[in-house]
């Protein structure tokens, strides 16, 4: 429950953000009669991402076994990669964000209102489809109950609440505090996920070491706290050396980047 509502919290804001940046922006050059296309843009955007959870969820269902274990893995890799690499932009583009959707929306009106849609698409597609991506790939790794479920609605409610506060002004919120905080908890999350994906490439010896265990305790593994942690950070009661290793040196090299503070420029003396 609290990986799927810190995914939806996350992305969630951010797509908030995105739209609100846009109406704002048609509202303030006095093009309101624009706003129904750019939220068929942004409709059609969450029909995409919608569909592309229902495609990953259908097709890992119709596989084999075998097949469901690569499909898993391949998808969890690859949410990791996406994921990691978003972060990373956002937080080098975030303090240009709204000039950069305004020149998107500046350069799209040549196009007329067809020109908005597909400018509204692709800002929350991108933000859609990794969200999709990533929550199909972490709920493969928590608990089959309603829980996840749970924390993915209330996540979006949250992040929606926020997104129309902070447009509307009654909510101020130092977003660049918020992104690095909860980028920071998203690459945690994300080492799990890939633990997991390492796990289904050894379950059927693509990956070696499928038996050779840094612990496996397989008493308890039902409590809360175990659920928790495997849920959050990847680390269950049974775990091989090779999803160990590959979680340490993840989380240590992408935390340590991610939050390494950017060199102070001194201005040079004329």
């Amino acid at each position: 429950m609290l990986s799927t509502l810190l995914i939806a919290l996350r992305e969630g804001l951010e797509a908030s953000l995105i739209i609100g940046i846009l109406v704002a922006y048609l509202v303030r050059s006095d093009r309101r009669r624009s706003l129904p296309f750019l939220w068929i843009g942004v409709f059609a955007a969450i029909a995409l991402s919608l569909g592309l959870g229902a495609f990953l969820s259908f097709t890992s269902n119709e596989l084999s076994a075998t097949g469901e274990q690569v499909f898993a893995g391949t998808s969890s890799i690859a949410a990791v990669v996406l994921v990691t690499w978003m972060v990373f932009w956002m937080k080098a583009n975030a303090r240009s964000l709204r000039d950069s959707l305004h020149s998107k929306v500046d350069e799209s009106s040549s196009l007329g209102n067809i020109g908005l849609v597909a400018a509204a698409f692709f800002a929350v597609a991108r933000e859609g489809l990794e969200t999709a991506l990533f929550i199909y790939s972490n709920f493969k790794t928590v608990s089959s109950n309603s829980a996840p479920t749970i924390g993915l609605f209330i996540g979006l409610a949250i992040a929606v609440g926020l997104g129309i506060g902070i447009y509307r002004r009654s909510i101020k919120l130092n977003l660049g505090k918020f992104f690095t905080i909860t980028g920071t908890a998203l690459i945690v999350v994300a080492a799990g996920v890939l633990s997991h994906g390492i796990l289904e490439f050894q379950d059927f010896g693509a990956i070696p070491g499928a038996h050779s265990y840094a612990w496996n305790w397989l008493s308890g593994s039902d409590s809360v706290l175990t659920t928790i942690l495997d849920g959050t950070i990847g680390i269950s009661t049974s775990i091989t050396w090779v999803q160990l290793l590959t979680w340490a040196l993840y989380l240590g090299l992408t935390l340590r980047f991610y939050l390494k503070k950017a060199p102070v420029r001194t201005p040079i003396a004329a």
